[in-house]
């Protein structure tokens, strides 16, 4: 008996990737922030929201520090308040936009704990949905996303100021 195969193309970029564009992913998309087509979301005083490019679920997003930070001991304490500031405007952001049945938020610091951009520290917050972990995840290792993080970053812009 052979194993059924699941595709999901959209995550070869991610797993084939060979070299990486130098500098920090993360503040590359700082830098491109006025972009319209950025996938930021908001820029605050000391942090700012982008979209993940490879999500776990539609909406996930990552808050990070404007300053490129390797660990939370370098943030400054009006840094993290902020963050948390965000973090809070957000879980009401995806209450609206999405109807979540919950919000996971998550540091991964380093990169033997999991953290795919090691070297700037950033805090991951996404909605969740009874029974989102299913069959396809369990036995297929594939998530199905219903939607890209571009119309994700669109919706979640429209809702954030009010």
């Amino acid at each position: 008996m052979g194993f059924e195969r699941i595709w999901s193309p959209w995550r070869k970029a991610y797993v084939t990737a060979g070299a990486k564009e130098p500098g920090c992913v993360l503040c590359r998309a700082l830098e491109q922030a006025a972009d319209p087509d950025s996938l930021v979301v908001r820029v605050a005083a000391l942090n700012f929201v982008v979209m993940n490019l490879y999500p776990y679920n539609a909406g996930h997003v990552m808050i990070a520090p404007r300053r490129h930070l390797g660990s939370l001991a370098e943030a400054t304490a009006e840094e993290l308040s902020e963050m948390m500031a965000l973090a809070r405007r957000l879980e009401s952001v995806m209450a609206r936009v999405y109807a979540p049945d919950g919000i996971n938020l998550g540091l991964n610091l380093g990169k033997a704990a999991g953290a795919g951009v090691a070297d700037h520290i950033h805090l991951h917050m996404l909605p969740r949905w009874a029974g989102d972990t299913n069959f396809m995840t369990t036995v297929g290792g594939t998530r199905v996303i219903p939607e890209d993080p571009v119309e994700a970053c669109a919706r979640l812009k429209a809702e954030i100021d009010k």
